[in-house]
Protein backbone atom coordinates (compact mmCIF):
# COMPACT_ATOMS: atom_id res chain seq x y z
CA UNK A 1 0.00 0.00 0.00
CA UNK A 2 1.16 3.80 -0.90
CA UNK A 3 1.71 6.30 1.93
CA UNK A 4 -1.02 8.38 0.07
CA UNK A 5 -3.53 5.56 0.47
CA UNK A 6 -3.47 5.97 4.20
CA UNK A 7 -4.90 9.24 4.41
CA UNK A 8 -8.16 10.16 5.15
CA UNK A 9 -7.89 13.02 2.48
CA UNK A 10 -6.82 10.92 -0.32
CA UNK A 11 -9.99 8.66 0.40
CA UNK A 12 -12.50 11.53 0.65
CA UNK A 13 -11.00 12.91 -2.65
CA UNK A 14 -11.32 9.64 -4.46
CA UNK A 15 -14.97 9.32 -3.65
CA UNK A 16 -15.36 12.93 -4.64
CA UNK A 17 -13.46 12.51 -8.13
CA UNK A 18 -15.75 8.85 -8.31
CA UNK A 19 -19.20 11.16 -7.89
CA UNK A 20 -18.20 13.72 -10.01
CA UNK A 21 -16.99 11.45 -12.29
CA UNK A 22 -20.16 9.56 -12.56
CA UNK A 23 -22.38 11.94 -12.73
CA UNK A 24 -20.63 14.21 -15.71
CA UNK A 25 -20.74 11.36 -17.93
CA UNK A 26 -23.89 10.51 -17.52
CA UNK A 27 -25.61 14.05 -18.32
CA UNK A 28 -24.62 14.78 -21.95
CA UNK A 29 -26.59 18.02 -21.73
CA UNK A 30 -23.44 19.43 -19.97
CA UNK A 31 -21.40 21.64 -22.14
CA UNK A 32 -18.67 19.83 -23.49
CA UNK A 33 -15.93 22.34 -22.26
CA UNK A 34 -17.54 22.75 -19.16
CA UNK A 35 -17.31 18.89 -18.54
CA UNK A 36 -13.97 18.22 -19.92
CA UNK A 37 -12.84 21.44 -17.75
CA UNK A 38 -14.81 20.01 -14.56
CA UNK A 39 -12.85 16.10 -15.53
CA UNK A 40 -9.47 17.92 -15.34
CA UNK A 41 -9.88 20.04 -12.09
CA UNK A 42 -11.00 17.15 -10.22
CA UNK A 43 -8.66 14.36 -11.50
CA UNK A 44 -5.88 16.90 -11.12
CA UNK A 45 -6.49 17.42 -7.50
CA UNK A 46 -6.25 13.87 -6.63
CA UNK A 47 -3.13 13.55 -8.91
CA UNK A 48 -1.33 16.52 -7.04
CA UNK A 49 -2.65 15.65 -3.36
CA UNK A 50 -1.21 12.10 -4.46
CA UNK A 51 2.09 13.97 -5.83
CA UNK A 52 2.79 15.86 -3.12
CA UNK A 53 2.33 12.87 -0.69
CA UNK A 54 4.77 11.36 -2.34
CA UNK A 55 7.67 14.37 -2.25
CA UNK A 56 10.36 14.53 -0.16
CA UNK A 57 10.66 18.09 1.03
CA UNK A 58 8.16 20.05 3.14
CA UNK A 59 8.56 22.83 0.41
CA UNK A 60 7.23 20.13 -2.72
CA UNK A 61 4.84 18.84 -0.76
CA UNK A 62 3.06 21.78 0.12
CA UNK A 63 3.33 23.22 -4.02
CA UNK A 64 1.45 20.22 -4.86
CA UNK A 65 -1.07 20.64 -2.08
CA UNK A 66 -1.48 24.17 -3.05
CA UNK A 67 -2.11 23.24 -6.53
CA UNK A 68 -4.66 20.65 -5.34
CA UNK A 69 -6.62 23.31 -3.41
CA UNK A 70 -6.54 25.61 -6.61
CA UNK A 71 -7.76 22.59 -8.60
CA UNK A 72 -10.83 22.12 -5.96
CA UNK A 73 -11.82 25.71 -6.08
CA UNK A 74 -11.90 25.12 -10.01
CA UNK A 75 -14.02 22.14 -8.97
CA UNK A 76 -16.66 24.40 -6.67
CA UNK A 77 -16.93 27.12 -9.22
CA UNK A 78 -17.51 24.31 -11.95
CA UNK A 79 -20.30 22.83 -9.59
CA UNK A 80 -21.94 26.29 -9.19
CA UNK A 81 -21.79 26.48 -12.77
CA UNK A 82 -23.61 23.18 -13.25
CA UNK A 83 -25.70 24.26 -10.96
CA UNK A 84 -27.07 27.57 -11.92
CA UNK A 85 -27.76 26.14 -15.48
CA UNK A 86 -30.17 23.69 -13.92
CA UNK A 87 -27.99 20.58 -14.31
CA UNK A 88 -28.27 19.22 -10.96
CA UNK A 89 -30.64 18.66 -7.90
CA UNK A 90 -30.46 21.09 -4.81
CA UNK A 91 -29.65 18.28 -2.50
CA UNK A 92 -26.79 16.65 -5.26
CA UNK A 93 -25.36 20.11 -5.64
CA UNK A 94 -25.22 20.56 -1.38
CA UNK A 95 -23.84 17.10 -0.91
CA UNK A 96 -20.89 18.12 -3.49
CA UNK A 97 -20.36 21.54 -2.23
CA UNK A 98 -19.94 20.36 1.14
CA UNK A 99 -17.35 17.82 0.27
CA UNK A 100 -15.77 20.17 -1.34
CA UNK A 101 -15.42 22.59 0.91
CA UNK A 102 -14.50 19.69 3.39
CA UNK A 103 -11.50 18.69 1.15
CA UNK A 104 -10.35 22.51 1.11
CA UNK A 105 -10.05 22.97 4.85
CA UNK A 106 -8.13 19.95 5.12
CA UNK A 107 -5.54 20.55 2.08
CA UNK A 108 -4.98 23.57 3.97
CA UNK A 109 -4.14 21.76 7.32
CA UNK A 110 -1.58 19.62 5.34
CA UNK A 111 0.21 22.67 3.91
CA UNK A 112 0.01 24.70 7.15
CA UNK A 113 1.28 21.67 8.79
CA UNK A 114 4.69 21.48 6.76
CA UNK A 115 4.89 25.33 7.44
CA UNK A 116 6.29 24.61 11.18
Amino acid sequence: MFDFERLELYQITRQQNTNVLKLIFADNKIDPYIRDQWKRASIGSLLNLTEGAGRITDADKKHFFTMARGSIYECAALLQLVYDLGHLKEDTFNELYKTYEQISRMLLGMYRSKSQ
